[in-house]
């Protein structure tokens, strides 16, 4: 997790000087940009490991840069810093790519627990390299995904949280089961993120012809991945 290459994307030069010190007395390697095409330079030239997005920027609309963010860096994390508190404003972030947010003001303890608990996540195959379930098929050393002969286009917690669903097919797996294996053990605050990312995925399986209950709702409990006909 120490010398993890750290992106912060904020305008407040103050709050971002501060920022990347704390980031730096943790361990990790951070850079600061101000901008949002300031951030996206620094992307493609050297990719991070993690992105902390303030999405009120002067040059670019947060989500619209979160978006290409996530398309320059796929398989980085991004995690957004935000004052608007509305859930829409929440989810439409997550949504556009984000895979965690955290609302402003928040503490500093809090925000290295949360880059703590997604910085220690990392694909476990469990000497298993490929997941078989009806038209789906996961490489899960390559980390692709396919319906029959077409690619699914994941973000990397939805191939993560695919995996784990599609790992237990026919079994309903708790939010807590789902929260501690796709993000952490540990985790702080709302599990929100968990339904945004599973309402992502229903919709890129319907895409390729999956019913929408393929990744079932089981309610009080959690969800289950069909393994035979859904509906």
């Amino acid at each position: 997790m120490n010398g993890s290459r750290i992106l912060l994307v904020e305008d407040d030069r103050d709050i971002g000087t501060e920022l990347v010190q704390a980031l730096a007395s943790y361990g990790h390697s951070a850079r600061l940009a101000r901008g949002g095409g300031e951030a996206l330079s620094a992307a493609i030239s050297e990719p991070p490991d993690l992105v902390l997005l303030d999405l009120g920027l002067p040059d670019i609309d947060g989500v619209v840069l979160c978006r290409r963010l996530r398309a320059a860096v796929p398989d980085g994390i991004i995690v957004v810093l935000t004052a608007r508190t509305s859930e829409f404003d929440v989810v439409v972030a997550l949504d556009a790519g984000a895979d965690d947010y955290l609302t402003k003001p928040f503490r500093l303890t809090e925000l290295m627990a949360r880059l703590r608990a997604h910085l220690r996540r990392r694909p476990d195959p469990q000497e298993r390299t490929c997941i078989e379930v009806g038209r789906l098929r996961l490489d899960l050393l390559a980390r692709r995904a396919y319906l029959d002969p077409d690619e699914l286009a994941l973000r990397p917690k939805e191939f993560d949280l695919l995996a784990l669903l599609t790992g237990s097919a026919g079994k309903v797996l708790t939010r807590n089961e789902l929260m501690a294996g796709v993000w952490d053990e540990h985790w702080f605050g709302s599990t929100k993120t968990l339904d945004v990312h599973v309402s992502s995925l229903r919709r890129k399986l319907m895409r390729h012809g999956e019913p929408a209950e393929r990744i079932s709702t089981v309610r009080g409990r959690g969800y289950r991945f069909e393994a035979g006909p859904a509906g």
